[in-house]
């Protein structure tokens, strides 16, 4: 029987591989050749095979008979530290005024074609992605004792082995690498470093609880940043580079599937049509918002400023997986991660207050009223900025950092705010707000059970629905990136008009 649950724990593993890999496959396979985002696809197939799954008796909402792919799903934090690493290099090059510096990587892609829009090299990456999350995971859950909480927890070790094993060793014999060796040998260090970063950063959330409900999340934010800014130096290896290709796109494909699988109940449920509301409006006005100020305010109307602009600016989990993929730019993957990181320095404010809004069970608005001003200061100046850039790099990038922590700011509590207002419990409040921004670690932290149980097991459903909205998102991007990187100001401007009316509407319907 024991080596029955062994292969039952393999064959999961399997299934969510394959059907992981497929799903992210063919979505770049459909927009290959154009210049749209195979996260546009990856939202619309991770929400239906979701629904089917459940639509067809084959699973329940939730998706417990897929323990792998829920798995998949809790691996946001291990995702994003890749990002938040490189982006700490990123600053400490903008501070020493070495931004532009040309870096060679340790590996040449290969340009030979596996499949439609996707080279061997890129193969590899989603194939090591999925091991390297999957792996990543059980390792941090055997070392901190959570492993025993989950289905397949008895197997972790023989699976996190595999995982590993086979993350550690594959290599695209098509690339061009110097040093193999030496390129793997990163690689492993890069997997330790992770793991660390994982369980030290989980420690000082445990250990902090007593005090202020902090979650994970921030602690691997300001470890892996400053190991960052320590190392700036470091080449990627083949974790990295896994990761920052391919870590977001796979885990939302986990995210969206099991988020998917709640679509059909949640509709059902009393009080969450009106989170449900919010998610999609805020998706526009928040959105789309953003991007008029740097459109007609900022007049930085062009793709390498809007998208890791608003990617930083709402911690947009579509966004900086497609800004980290390359989707849009080499210019936008580059600044990409320090427009994610420098938001989170303000994140000692929002997860401080929020946590402690959520111990109290009612919003502290005597501190989200001032903050919502400094946001808003915040953006101004980076109108004033960005308006005098002249197209200069380190200009843009200053004044996209000012936006960045302000529109940030302006939107996490301009959300619970209005939310609060509404009469909106705070639990429901923090799902509407983590879905309407696309907040990585808005959801991460409800995810971990910040604001209660309830909005922990409902977040993966709430969190992908407005994701339908990114149609909207990435087709406007796509289209902008086709025409010289100019995205169509009236388009922006319809779409908030409805934003506006949505939040409105959301609203006065709590």
């Amino acid at each position: 029987m024991e080596n029955l649950s062994y292969l039952f724990a393999f064959n999961h593993l399997s299934f969510t591989l394959i059907a992981v890999a497929i799903m992210v496959i063919m979505a770049r396979a459909i927009v290959a050749g154009t210049k749209y985002s195979a996260v546009l696809v990856i939202v619309v197939l991770g929400l239906s095979m979701g629904t089917l799954f459940v639509k067809s008796g084959i699973a329940q909402p939730g998706l417990q008979e897929f323990p792998a792919i829920v798995l998949l799903s809790q691996t946001t934090v291990i995702a994003l530290i890749a990002t938040f690493f490189v982006g700490g290099q990123e600053i400490r090059k903008l501070l020493a005024n070495q931004l532009n510096s040309s870096s060679e990587g340790l590996i040449v892609p290969s340009k030979d074609e596996a499949f439609l829009g996707t080279n061997s090299t890129q193969l590899t990456y989603i194939i090591r992605a999925f091991f390297l999350l999957m792996g990543i995971e059980m390792v941090s859950a055997l070392l901190t004792g959570r492993s025993v909480n989950h289905p397949l927890g008895d197997a972790y070790v023989a699976l996190a082995y595999v995982c590993l094993g086979i993350a550690l060793v594959l290599i695209d014999r098509k690339a061009k690498i110097d040093n193999k060796r030496g390129y793997l040998t990163k690689g492993l260090i890069e997997v330790v470093a992770i793991i660390a970063v994982l369980i030290v950063s989980l420690r000082m959330s445990n250990w902090i609880a007593s005090l202020i409900g902090l979650p994970q999340i921030f602690f691997a934010m300001v470890i892996s940043s400053g190991l960052g800014m320590a190392m700036p130096k470091w080449k990627a290896g083949p974790t990295l580079n896994a990761l920052l290709f391919a870590g977001i796109p796979v885990l939302l494909t986990g995210t969206f599937l099991v988020g998917g699988s709640h679509m059909l109940e949640a509709f059902s449920i009393p009080g969450l049509q009106s989170v449900i509301v919010y998610g999609f409006a805020g998706q526009m006005f928040w959105m789309f918002g953003g991007l008029a100020i740097l459109i007609f305010l900022a007049k930085a109307n062009h793709v390498r400023n809007l998208a890791p602009g608003m990617a930083g600016g709402l911690s947009h989990s579509g966004l900086t997986g497609a800004c980290t993929a390359g989707d849009f730019g080499k210019t936008a993957s580059a600044r990409a991660p320090i427009m994610i990181n420098i938001p989170f320095i303000g994140h000692i404010f929002v997860f401080t207050i929020l946590a402690a809004s959520a111990e109290r069970g009612l919003l502290l608005v005597h501190w989200t009223l001032p903050l919502v001003l400094v946001g808003l200061a915040f953006v101004y100046l980076a109108c004033v900025n960005l308006r005098k850039a002249g197209g200069d790099d380190a200009k843009e990038v200053k004044g996209l950092m000012q936006f960045s922590f302000g529109w940030q700011i302006t939107a996490v509590f301009g959300s619970f705010t209005i939310l609060h207002f509404a009469g909106m419990p705070i639990g429901n409040a923090s799902m509407a707000a983590a879905s309407g921004l696309s907040h990585f670690g808005l959801f991460a932290a409800t995810q971990g059970g910040m604001f209660g149980a309830e909005a922990a097991s409902m977040i993966t459903f709430i969190f992908a629905t407005p994701f339908l909205v990114h149609p909207l998102v990435f087709g406007l991007f796509g289209k902008a990136t086709e025409n010289n990187g100019i995205m169509s100001k009236q388009a922006v401007l319809t779409i908030f008009a409805l934003g506006t009316f949505g939040v409105l509407y959301s609203a006065m319907s709590v």
